[in-house]
């Protein structure tokens, strides 16, 4: 590993308040729907709900991030009226019992979105990068809050019938671009960047971004990078298992993604990836 890797802390604003991370931020998952693709089921009531969020805490994440639609390949989205009527006691729930926590709430529609901002939400995560929703980007740029954009091509239940790319980087590069200067012309601020690893891309494909991270973030120097692969298929594909079996390749990617240049880290495993973030520090500070 380079001696010279270093990390550049990033800010963000959430509910008028600076919040600046000087070493890699991680995103603990947490989802409260009943068919994910790795911990489907496990949290649908309060008790386990609020279980999860404070594991998520006291393990070091930074950010609760909820999920109430899954996003697998294959799914049907929630209606965005029955995804907000999820939400909604739960942000109230966690915000409640955590008022410290930062919440980010992972969706692609618009009313579940406002809804959660206005209960206690402070992130929008959007995997449709504004596609499934006209309403999505302006909203995001009139309420203020910070928002990951992620590229994807189609939704969720057909967006592996037959992806593909000619040129990955460049069309990915291409993409955010196009919504980068839409955001920024209404007045939207604190944009992150996600490549989409497991949205619309073949095995190949996600292995082709991933190595091509740096480039990525030299065409984007501006706004940070998360990268998502927390027991992905792109993981367990390559031994023929399943995504139990895919926490060794979830730190091994989440290492390299740091070195070349991703500043968050959204996972399954988060006292897993705090410690994986502490050893590389201290290597890199050697």
């Amino acid at each position: 590993m380079s001696k010279d890797t270093t990390f550049s802390p990033i800010s963000i604003v959430c509910r008028k308040k600076l919040h600046t991370f000087s070493r890699p931020a991680v995103m603990g998952i947490l989802n409260i729907t009943p068919d994910s693709f790795y911990d489907g089921g496990r949290y649908v009531n309060p008790e386990s709900i609020l279980a999860r969020a404070e594991q998520i805490i006291t393990e070091g994440a930074d950010i609760i991030d909820i999920g109430a639609s899954s996003s697998r390949p294959g799914a049907q989205l929630v209606e965005p009226n029955e995804e907000a009527a999820r939400l909604v006691p739960v942000i109230k729930m966690i915000r409640e019992r955590f008022p410290d926590s930062i919440i980010s709430v992972d969706t692609c529609y618009s009313i579940p979105a406002e809804k959660s901002i206005e209960a206690g939400a402070d992130i929008i995560n959007d995997i449709s990068g504004g596609q499934f929703d006209d309403r999505m980007i302006p909203l995001v740029a009139e309420m203020g809050v910070p928002y990951i954009l992620m590229h994807t091509q189609g939704k969720p239940d057909h967006m592996q019938d037959n992806p593909h790319y000619d040129n990955i980087l460049q069309e990915v590069a291409l993409y955010f671009s196009q919504r980068l200067e839409r955001l920024y012309r209404l007045g939207a601020r604190d944009v992150i960047l996600d490549p989409g690893f497991g949205f619309a891309k073949t095995l190949d494909d996600n292995y082709q971004l991933f190595s091509q991270l740096p480039e990525l973030k030299q065409l984007f120097p501006n706004e940070p990078l998360l990268v998502a692969v927390s027991r992905k298929s792109m993981i367990y594909k390559l031994d023929g298992t399943t995504p139990q079996d895919a926490m060794p390749g979830t730190l091994v990617l989440g290492s390299e993604a740091l070195r070349m240049g991703a500043q968050l880290l959204r996972v399954h495993d988060v006292k897993e990836t705090v410690q994986t973030i502490n050893v590389l520090q201290k290597l890199w500070n050697c």
